[in-house]
């Protein structure tokens, strides 16, 4: 990884702590699929935009309904517990 990539995810990074006003480090719990049967999201506001069947890296379970989530291109948001399964 080259220093222009390593200090855009660090950018990035703080951005998504301020954002969702998270604190500590960004640890990765588990990583879990977005269910191939759902529709595809668009995303916005705090929320992530999904594709069928994608890997999402999970950073936090917030509640019953909503985990914190990061994508491949290192986008964070909020996707809903019903789409995603367990590896």
């Amino acid at each position: 990884m080259t220093l222009k990539e390593c200090k855009k995810e660090e950018k990035a990074d703080r951005e998504f702590q301020k954002k969702f006003k998270f604190e500590g480090s960004i640890n990765v719990l588990t990583q879990m699929m977005v269910d191939p049967a759902a529709t595809e999201k668009r995303g916005g506001g705090k929320n992530l935009p999904l594709r069928r069947g994608e890997i999402l890296d999970v950073i936090q379970f917030t509640n019953q309904e909503q985990i914190l989530c990061r994508n491949s291109q290192r986008r964070y948001g909020y996707v809903p517990r019903a789409m995603m399964l367990h590896l």
